[in-house]
């Protein structure tokens, strides 16, 4: 899907939003903070792919995770998704929940209220952070990607921007069957895009739904 008004290296750039929810429908659990970043019971969620017993993958979660890691040319998040900082970054140190070498390799653009300059990691990730709003970080985003894809990563706040955007060409939703009752809910207040399914997996740890949006 593309924006009104985008010009044509929007329209070649291949969008996608890849995440776990919860079977009623949240992304993270109530009362996020640095010791529960996915908030109460949060990572529950994601027991698919980090499993807790023997460390093995089961057979229906192995290529939803493989999508899941591909790497992508450019990376867009939302500030609560990159740190439990808020307001002015003065001071802050804070570079990302993911260690010296984040997984993304690519830039991400990071949707703040207040400016700070980028940050650079290890393996090539690089931190950018964007004040003017979704459509002013999905457009570097796509500029920076080149011939890549960019992955709408989170949160849900953002992924709801990218759908209101009609960027998004597929989203891609891990179901974990479990009930958090609270938290971040995904699609709240979101206007039906026209989802169509065209691939399910499963697995007795999670279904694997891609959809077509549009």
């Amino acid at each position: 899907m593309v924006p009104v008004g985008c010009g044509s290296l929007f329209a070649m750039t291949f969008t996608t939003c890849h995440v776990t929810i919860s079977l009623d429908g949240f992304l993270a659990g109530a009362d996020q903070s640095l010791e529960e970043p996915l908030g109460v019971s949060g990572e529950r969620l994601h027991e698919w792919m980090f499993p807790a017993d023997d460390g093995a993958l089961l057979e229906g979660d192995i290529a939803s995770r493989e999508h899941l890691a591909k790497q992508r040319g450019a990376y867009v998040m939302g500030r609560n998704m990159f740190g439990p900082d808020r307001g002015e970054w003065a001071g802050s140190d804070w570079r990302g929940w993911w260690g010296d070498e984040p997984p993304y390799h690519a830039p991400v653009f990071v949707l703040t209220h207040h400016e700070r300059e980028p940050v650079e990691m290890a393996g090539g990730t690089t931190f950018h952070f964007v004040t003017e709003g979704f459509d002013a970080a999905y457009a570097a985003a796509v500029a920076a990607a080149g011939d890549g894809e960019v992955l709408i990563a989170g949160g849900a706040s953002t992924i709801r921007q990218a759908l209101a955007a009609g960027v998004l060409d597929e989203i891609v939703l891990d179901v974990s069957p479990i009930l958090l009752g609270a938290g971040e809910r995904l699609l709240d207040g979101v206007t039906d895009p026209g989802l169509t399914p065209v691939e399910v997996i499963g697995s007795p740890r999670a279904t694997h739904i891609r959809y077509r949006v549009g």
